[in-house]
Parts: structure tokens; C-alpha cells; sequence
């Protein structure tokens, strides 16, 4: 299966630049997953926790998130966010 290509990014610095198999995304109105060919899409995220999977079936890499954006479009997706920890 493809891989999507995923960026993690704060005003001060690109925290993750990745090829992964699958993030779920904290959005404001509910969280997403998103895999390689998914479409474009944009959303607000809320104040929690992303999780990134690097291969089928792994287990969750987590990232508070606080805060932002995500874009998904046809070069993989890309959270704009105020603040990691």
C-alpha cells in the first residue's frame, strides 16, 4: 500500500517530515484518519492528541497537538500547529 507523506509543523520549527501509513487527526468537530489518496481536505484542530502509525497494524506514535490546522491534499497532509509537546 502507498505511504502518505505527513508534516508536522510549529511557527518556530518543522517538528516531523515523515512517509507514514496513517495519522488520526484531532479535528474541531470530531477526529479523522487519514491514509495515502485520501481527498483534499482542510480542517481546524483542537487541543489533543495526533496519532501517527508508520506501518499497518503498528502502534500509535503520539503528539499533543495545541491548536491549528491540517491540510490534506494531493501531496500527503500537513498540520499547521501553534504548539507540540
Amino acid at each position: 500500500m502507498a505511504n502518505l507523506h505527513f508534516e508536522l509543523v510549529t511557527p518556530e520549527k518543522l517538528v516531523r517530515s515523515d512517509d507514514v501509513h496513517m495519522v488520526v487527526v484531532p479535528g474541531t468537530e470530531g477526529d479523522f484518519g487519514v491514509l495515502a489518496g485520501h481527498a483534499p481536505f482542510m480542517s481546524t484542530i483542537r487541543d489533543a492528541e495526533l496519532s501517527i502509525y508508520t506501518s499497518e497494524g503498528a502502534e500509535a506514535e503520539v503528539i499533543t497537538v495545541q491548536g491549528g490546522f491540517a491540510e490534506v491534499n494531493e501531496k500527503g497532509l500537513t498540520v499547521l500547529a501553534e504548539a507540540v509537546s
